[in-house]
């Protein structure tokens, strides 16, 4: 648990320290990777971001070898409360009425996962069969990078009204799902008997190669995405699909089983619906004022 809100804090920390360095600096596009290479990484502020993310990651290696999957993503979700503080206080962004209540729908959703866990019976599992691992996670990669595309050509139209990042949240969700099931994975290598033998069985998985396609796209993507949208509701949307993803598939592929007791698993059931309707009730467009850096029209690929 200590680790998993640790993790949470490292995550909200680095989004918003990466989204004030993007908002500093020219835009950005997923269609010249190298030039917004060059800008980040001559940024201090958005590198201490991608540090503060590093750590992050981290610690989710270490939730993942003591908590089930489902119940680990519940517990992540919580970290967009402090998220959408953090925007509000150091980025300017206000939230509506409306996003409000969605954070309410999260905290409950945080609530009814946590009183769902039972120390010592739920069954973490270690290790997925590559073949499903891999059913799984292709798919998802080109769905993820066809949407974000898809994206990219419906918000180019000049008439169009200013998106939220809804769909460049899902987008980018589904590339950081497939990133988490890859982390899952990492983690059932993790020992300090035989580090040698470990590295080589991680290196023959599909584990570290699924990392590196969803953190080169991942990367890309979300930052041209953070810079266009506001962070309270572009990250909120990613950690929701993510999470989904994670705690349905993931619990799938790995086998880790569901609660038992009928009212652990309404609980447990109940927080991941409550996710998807924070999902679905998300806003489309955004009409707040956009600042004249966020106003630029974006030229058609």
């Amino acid at each position: 648990m200590t680790a998993a809100l640790l993790a949470n804090v490292l995550y909200s920390t680095g989004f918003v320290l990466e989204k004030r360095a993007l908002t500093a600096l020219p835009e950005v596009t997923v269609r010249q990777p190298g030039r917004l290479l060059r800008l980040v990484l001559g940024s201090p502020l958005w590198i201490g971001g991608s540090i503060a993310l590093a750590a992050g990651f981290g610690a989710q290696l270490a939730v993942y070898r003591t908590l089930p999957i489902a119940a680990a993503q519940g517990i992540f979700v919580s970290g967009l409360v402090l998220l959408v503080l953090l925007s509000a206080r150091l980025l300017g962004e206000e939230t509506s009425g409306r996003e409000r209540y969605a954070l309410g729908a999260i905290l409950a959703a945080l609530l009814m996962v946590v009183l769902s866990l039972k120390e010592g019976s739920d069954h973490v599992s270690r290790a997925a069969p590559y073949p499903l691992i891999l059913l799984v996670c292709v798919p998802s990669l080109a769905a993820g990078v066809w949407l974000y595309r898809s994206t990219e050509r419906r918000a180019a139209h000049r008439h169009r009204l200013p998106t939220t990042g809804v769909e460049y949240g899902v987008a980018v969700g589904l590339l950081y799902g497939v990133s988490s099931l890859a982390i899952k994975g990492v983690s059932s290598f993790l020992t300090t008997s035989d580090l040698g033998g470990a590295v080589v069985d991680l290196l023959r998985s599909p584990y570290p190669y699924l990392l590196l396609c969803t953190g080169a796209f991942g990367l890309v993507m979300s930052q041209a995405a953070l810079q266009r949208c506001r962070a309270s509701l572009i990250v909120p949307v990613c950690t929701t699909v993510t999470s989904l993803f994670t705690a349905v598939l993931g619990t799938l592929a790995f086998g880790e089983a569901l609660p038992h007791d009928p009212l652990r698993l309404a609980l447990r059931i109940g927080g991941t619906t409550l996710a998807v309707t924070v999902l679905l009730t998300m806003p489309k467009h955004d009409n707040a004022p956009q600042r004249p850096s966020e106003a630029k029209e974006l030229t058609p690929p």
